[in-house]
């Protein structure tokens, strides 16, 4: 949206007044500041209903590539105790405990098991975590090991079999989302949670942010009136030749590559910048040494000074030097992934090939261009292809749509409502057609009920609110973030961190919120605002740094383990008022449908129609799935292929996408 800085800055103080008027959470944020404040972040514990827990629950992490060690970034140490972790990619071992270095941010939200628990070297860290390759394997040592539960960060199309997997071996499991590569992937692992008696939750994060849950009250209250639109997007700056989903491959991997041997430049380079800085250091490490041995006769004030700016710079060149020295022990780890092409030791472990974990290669054509993609290709761009990621929509959308459901179940007095239908279209308007599946762009319209939606009545059937989302890569112009429409206000979140407020298209109006006549929050025009709510809500969220909910999904996933060890869906807990259910709040029942939404959009966009929900998909005890439903619109007929072949092809898709727990036996 097209706001300036004066506008946005409005919106922003007419968010933090509503939040803290007597109308909607005063006393809720009052109580709040005087919470014992257990989070590790400080307020979640009190906004999501959990304490503390007596010991921390040990863990491992399965896959800690990108999400991975976000979610490694996330941990408490006084909720959970990383024992072990698995990644078969000798760099995702090595970003596990070193963190990331290639820039500020990328440190900040993945600092590495070594800064969390305050191990000193990788050597003390593998003493207190042991380190496979396979998940498992380690999963196989589970029982032994002590592992209470796993953190799983790997690719999409292993979520289920790890999940299923590590609940067999007796552990709880907290996913990255997508919850599952297909919707029958989703129930199975739903089922298995309910058979093994184990908690399931799913990496959904906005579930535990408390910015939605500010926005999520704001729209219960009534204060943006009746909701009717939704528009949301996900804009990513990447173009071709610089797409964060295709990540350099090691050299030796393939032939020609975008970015051919780009790592082992960047190593000789940085390289060549450390040699610069230590000769630096070295030299004026000699000169300042020359100066200081000199006769004091000799010390004129003229070489005194000299020898003090000199021990200036190389003081700014040593620090220098180190943070190039973290870099190329980075890149060099980066390097290491070369392993992988045929199977090799390196670090003294021994790794296989990419095909030996199970990738694939590939030789693709289409209009007499071939492209040849080895196993490993695969292994470390997996976004990119069908069989191991599900796009657009999995990674980025799913979030966005996972806050349109929340906001609108919130419009509903707290009750989930089922999508009616979406119409979606994807396009690949910038790369290449063959070095991937996913689309480069995916627009979507969805349909859900609005108050007195009514499908059996002629008018109150067209009662809905539209969702409208678009995801791309591309320039990135725009960001991301939901702008939420009421007949009352509308709200602005932007990139998960800030809320803006206004009444109706008023961008240039101060409000307030009072109580109107019904009784209901109502934003009012007042040109001096509201000051003292403005306060009251810029403290409950600016006071500490906004949390993406990271940490609190995690401390309540622990919290829960440590109360209702048999996930029991039933049991509440006694100790917190209101008698929260010891369940995380984004478990399976809720996750699939998230996953639901993003996989049917897929389907929507591939078949270039409108796919209708059907509510038997959301219910876990039914073997429904749009994948199935769809089955003779996605099964392309070969050429020449008669009906037999074609209808037994159909049915072999429809029984790999119906749940079958007993596919994981063995």
């Amino acid at each position: 949206m097209n706001l300036t800085p004066e506008q946005k800055q409005i919106g922003k103080e007419n968010f933090l007044a509503a939040l803290g008027s007597k109308a909607l959470r005063r006393d809720f944020l009052k109580k709040s500041a005087a919470a014992e404040l257990s989070s590790g972040n400080g307020i979640g514990a009190y906004y999501f209903h959990y304490g503390t827990v007596d010991q921390p629950v040990k863990i491992a992490v399965l896959g800690t590539g990108d999400e991975g060690s976000v979610l490694i970034g996330g941990l408490n140490p006084k909720y959970v105790q990383v024992v072990a972790i698995a990644d078969i990619r000798p760099y995702n071992q090595y970003r596990a405990f070193h963190g990331d270095c290639y820039s500020a941010t990328a440190a900040a939200v993945r600092p590495g098991l070594m800064k969390k628990y305050g191990w000193k070297t990788e050597q003390i860290a593998r003493a207190n975590c042991k380190v496979y390759n396979d998940y498992r394997d380690l999963l196989a040592d589970a029982e032994k090991l002590g592992i209470e539960g796993v953190i799983i960060g790997l690719p999409l199309f292993l979520h289920a079999p790890a999940a299923i997997e590590a609940m067999k071996h007796g552990c709880h499991v907290l996913t990255e989302k997508l919850m599952g590569h297909s919707v029958a992937n989703c129930k199975e692992m739903a089922r298995a949670s309910q058979q093994y008696h184990k908690h399931l939750a799913i990496g959904h994060q906005r579930h535990y942010n408390i910015l939605y849950d500010h926005a999520t009250e704001l729209i219960r209250s009534k204060a943006l009136g009746d909701l009717h639109y939704i528009r949301a997007q996900w804009h990513r700056g990447n173009l071709p030749g610089s797409d964060s989903w295709q990540m350099p491959l090691p050299p030796g991997a393939k032939k020609e590559d975008i970015g051919k041997d780009k790592l082992a430049a960047e190593y000789k380079e940085w390289t060549e910048e450390a040699e610069r800085l230590k000769a630096l250091i070295a030299k004026n490490g000699a000169a300042v040494d020359k100066i200081t041995n000199l006769p004091d006769a000799e010390k004129t004030e003229e070489k005194i000074d000299l020898a003090k700016r000199l021990s200036r710079e190389k003081a700014v060149a040593e620090k220098e030097l180190a943070e190039w020295q973290k870099k190329i022990d980075q890149k060099l780890a980066q390097l290491s992934d070369y392993a992988l092409i045929e199977g090799k030791e390196v670090y003294g472990r021994p790794f296989k090939s990419a095909a030996e974990y199970g990738y694939i290669s590939e030789t693709r054509e289409a209009d007499g261009q071939t492209y040849d993609r080895p196993a490993i290709e695969e292994l470390i761009r997996w976004r990119l292809w069908n069989r191991t990621g599900g796009g657009l929509m999995a990674e980025l959308g799913s979030h966005q749509l996972d806050a349109a459901s929340i906001f609108i179940a919130a419009a509903h007095g707290g009750k989930k409502q089922f999508p009616l239908s979406v119409c979606a279209s994807g396009s690949r308007s910038l790369f290449n057609s063959l070095d991937r599946d996913v689309d480069d762009h995916i627009s979507a319209l969805y349909d859900y009920p609005a108050k007195d939606y009514d499908p059996n009545d002629e008018l109150l059937s067209q009662r809905k609110i539209t969702v409208a989302y678009s995801t791309i890569n591309g320039n990135g112009f725009g960001g991301y973030g939901e702008t939420v429409f009421g007949t009352k206000g509308t709200l602005l979140i932007e990139t998960e961190k800030e809320g803006l407020l206004y009444r109706t298209s008023a961008v240039n109006d101060k409000t307030r919120v009072a109580k109107s006549a019904s009784g209901e929050p109502d934003i009012v025009i007042d040109d001096a605002g509201d000051k003292l709510s403005e306060a009251i809500g810029y403290q409950a969220i600016y006071a500490t740094d906004v949390s993406r909910g990271y940490c609190e999904e995690i401390e309540h996933w622990a919290y829960c383990i440590r109360q209702n060890p048999e996930a029991d869906p039933a049991k509440v807990d006694e100790s917190i008022e209101g008698k929260p259910a010891l369940v995380t709040r984004c478990r399976g029942e809720v996750a699939i449908w998230d996953a639901i939404i993003a996989l049917a959009t897929n389907i929507s966009s591939d078949l270039r129609e409108t796919v209708n929900f059907d509510p038997a998909w959301f219910d876990v005890a039914s073997d429904a799935t749009p994948e199935a439903a769809y089955a003779e619109r996605l099964v392309e007929r070969a050429e020449g292929e008669d009906d037999a072949a074609y209808a037994a092809r159909v049915e072999a898709f429809k029984k790999n996408h119906t749940p079958h727990l007993d596919r994981y036996d063995g």
